[in-house]
């Protein structure tokens, strides 16, 4: 049976990558006794599949992963010996049983949901909400992503599905997942580059709100709702 896990991310931390989470889970699932499935083979290792990767600097309270499991005991349970072996900054919030049809985490993003505030010594007196306006009566928002290899232009209208400003601090659903993947400080530098402005890799504080799949009515709905409480 599969098991989706939500999992926050904050303090010291959100500087821990996303292989280091991977391999910090696999210990703990050993340290809590969970019944948890290995892989067959000469190299058999924990069955889990981890959501979108957070980058490194940002923290959140809607992490994902999946994992296959044997047996379970209680919901409440398994979460209270999962919590007893984290290290601060990492708390389980929620564990769910998913049905057989269900995706893996990975398959199953769609979107993300972040808030963005700007650090004081950076700021540059941009006005945000004048810059959403534009943002969204614009028919397209172009933007050019440079790689090691080339450049491609994006529409970020396109893959920004809310946007709105409010006592200091940006909120917005974007797309993430494999299919598209927009990260919220090129939405900055957007906003930004509407009048003339440069914004850094330092100058955001940003926390990830929550991970979302769509449904078959095509809505958003965060990754825990697929499972079942037990």
């Amino acid at each position: 049976m599969m098991l989706r896990v939500k999992f926050t991310k904050s303090g010291c931390l959100k500087f821990i990558g996303h292989l280091d989470v991977m391999r910090y889970f696999q210990k703990a699932m050993r340290r809590a006794h969970i019944d948890v499935a290995y892989s067959t083979g000469f190299s058999p290792h924990q069955i889990m599949s981890f959501a979108a990767p957070l980058s490194i600097g940002l923290t959140s309270d809607g992490e994902y992963f999946d994992m296959e499991v044997h047996s379970v005991t209680g919901r409440e349970d398994m979460k209270a010996r999962l919590n007893h072996v984290m290290a601060e900054g990492i708390t389980v919030t929620d564990i769910r049983l998913l049905p057989d049809h269900a995706k893996n985490a990975m398959a199953s993003v769609a979107a993300a949901g972040y808030t963005v505030r700007i650090r004081e010594q950076y700021e540059q007196g941009v006005p945000l909400k004048e810059a959403m306006t534009r943002f969204t009566e614009s028919e397209h928002a172009f933007y050019v992503k440079k790689t090691k290899k080339n450049e491609i232009t994006l529409d970020l209208k396109e893959g920004v599905h809310e946007l709105s400003y409010e006592n200091g601090t940006v909120s917005m659903l974007i797309d993430t997942g494999s299919s598209s993947n927009l990260k919220p400080e090129v939405v900055m530098e957007m906003l930004y580059s509407y009048y003339g402005k440069q914004c850094g890799e330092f100058d955001f504080i940003i926390h990830r709100t929550e991970t979302y799949g769509r449904t078959d009515d095509g809505r958003f709905a965060p990754l825990i709702e697929a499972g079942e409480v037990f």
